[in-house]
């Protein structure tokens, strides 16, 4: 494939400024002395979609939730888009039944948490701690990929759920407190690998790195650019 061909699709908007921080992780990997020296990048800011976290929980809006993840999917790849990513952990949990109504995407799908978990092995991390919105944990999606390369995992209490659930609000509304700030060291700095399984939490991380104490912090997305910025040098 010619680079030019080279593009990326993100479906996106969940939220916007996880969204949006994608974006810039792109621009400050993919350096360019021209902007053209960048592949090409196609985001679908998709807000309106239903709750993925209430679609796994309670099957709220399943279907309709599936049907417009497989359509924003299917106009990424009209549109020539040769690897989509899919700016939200949760919404990973309904690929099998997007890939039934869209089976070309399959080998176009960089899966961030797979991935994430390949990268924590390759790295010889034997225990790992996991912050993620409660869809995600309760599906044990991480703790399985994790268990398969004999990986420990930790999570977070049920009754610390809220806790983090105010965490990941304060970045959808961007609107953070001191509150916010000691909720999310105290769960970060537990131990000395974490995986930052909801798309929000890397931003409260870049926000407060500078009293975070955990050694090897693992950002899905982030680790997803690095892969695709291979691909592309590969090309």
């Amino acid at each position: 494939m010619d680079k030019k061909q080279f593009t990326i699709g993100v479906l996106g908007g969940m939220g916007t400024y996880a969204t949006i921080h994608l974006f810039q992780q792109y621009a400050k990997e993919f350096k360019a002395e021209k902007e053209w020296d960048r592949p090409r990048i196609i985001i679908d800011n998709r807000c309106t979609m239903p709750s993925r976290v209430r679609a796994f929980l309670f099957n709220e809006n399943f279907n309709q939730l599936v049907l417009e993840m497989a359509d924003s999917i299917k106009h990424l790849i009209e549109s020539g888009c040769t690897r989509i990513v899919l700016a939200c952990n949760t919404s990973h949990l309904f690929l099998p039944e997007v890939f039934k109504i869209l089976p070309e995407a399959k080998n176009k799908i960089v899966n961030i948490i797979y991935n994430c978990v390949d990268k924590v092995e390759k790295d010889g991390i034997k225990e790992i701690y996991i912050l993620a919105s409660e869809g995600t944990i309760d599906s044990q999606i991480y703790q399985n990929a994790l268990f398969e390369k004999g990986i420990k995992c930790i999570v977070p209490d049920k009754e610390e759920y809220s806790l983090l659930r105010e965490c990941i609000e304060a970045v959808k509304q961007n609107k953070y407190s001191e509150s916010v700030k000691d909720i999310f060291l105290d769960l970060i700095n537990r131990y000395d690998a974490c995986i930052l399984g909801c798309t929000e939490l890397p931003i409260l991380w870049s926000k407060y790195i500078e009293h975070i104490t955990c050694k090897n912090v693992y950002d899905p997305l982030m680790n997803a650019i690095k892969i695709l910025k291979k691909e592309y040098e590969d090309e």
